[in-house]
């Protein structure tokens, strides 16, 4: 595949940071919410492939304003797959384990029933409706517990952990216990999508970092690395009274064996982008 020929929403994203090929647009230079100017785009580009990575991602946002969150995710997803439709693109389309709902007992894998808990989860998983509605060449990309961008792109748990711990009177933090993931490289998204589109594939794709960790085992894994002195402290997702339901079970895990550990990759993140 010619990559150059990919027009990629949110370049400028934490994910977007990685993507080293094709043409890059933002929020200023492509309003995904406006279909008009969606059309225009991609018509003066013609890609053969769109990898849309323009999302709202803060979940608790997402909760206090969810006409916003559908706004972004759904009616901007909608008018990019209907753009896709329109010059014959393959659309790729990054969504999220919070399209499950967390009850189950192991990690959720790509065939799974969706039921989404909070309106971040529902609006994704109405932008993944839309484009298996539209587009048969499509590759819809899951991940969990998203980490990348070093400091200037990363707003996420594990920069937030980073800056606490960046504080040398902080002597201990609190991280939670019962909430399971597979946390998930930007970069190595980035290298797993690559390789899919290499391959032509099709479809649905879970592509996080293999293996599954709590909170407290992702903050137990910086500290240890940046400032083993600091105490970890376990407790459940009830101390933190955040907006959103968060489910116990963020969980994935995928039909291909193409991603490293999240070990591997969080000490590679650590090093290359943080000490």
């Amino acid at each position: 595949m010619d990559f150059s020929k990919t027009l990629i929403t949110g370049g400028d994203g934490m994910v977007g940071s990685y993507v080293d090929f094709g043409v890059k647009t933002n929020k200023r230079s492509l309003d995904i919410t406006d279909l008009k100017e969606v059309l225009l785009v991609v018509n003066k580009y013609k890609p053969k492939a769109i990898l849309h990575l323009a999302a709202e991602t803060d979940v608790d946002r997402c909760e206090r304003d969810p006409q916003f969150a559908y706004f972004i995710n759904s009616i901007g997803t909608y008018n990019i797959a209907l753009a896709a439709k329109q010059i014959g693109a393959k659309l790729v389309y990054v969504s999220t384990n919070a399209i499950f709902d967390g009850k189950k007992k192991t990690p959720y894998q790509e065939n799974d029933a969706p039921n989404p808990q909070n309106y971040y989860g529902h609006s994704k998983f109405l932008g993944e409706a839309a484009i298996k509605e539209l587009l048969e060449d499509y590759l819809i990309v899951r991940a969990s517990w998203m980490f990348g961008g070093g400091p200037a792109k990363d707003q996420k748990f594990v920069a937030k952990i980073i800056n606490q711990i960046k504080n040398p009177e902080i002597k201990e933090i609190k991280a939670v216990t019962d909430q399971i993931g597979a946390p998930t490289s930007g970069k190595d998204l980035v290298k797993g999508i690559k390789f899919l589109l290499e391959k032509d594939e099709k479809g649905i794709f879970n592509l996080p970092n293999s293996g599954i960790a709590s909170r407290y085992d992702v903050a137990k894994f910086i500290i240890n690395t940046l400032r083993p002195e600091v105490n970890v402290i376990p407790v459940d997702s009830s101390y933190f009274n955040l907006d959103a339901k968060r489910i116990g079970n963020d969980g994935l895990i995928s039909k291909i064996n193409i991603m490293r550990s999240w070990q591997d990759a969080m000490a590679e993140y650590l090093k290359e982008e943080w000490i």
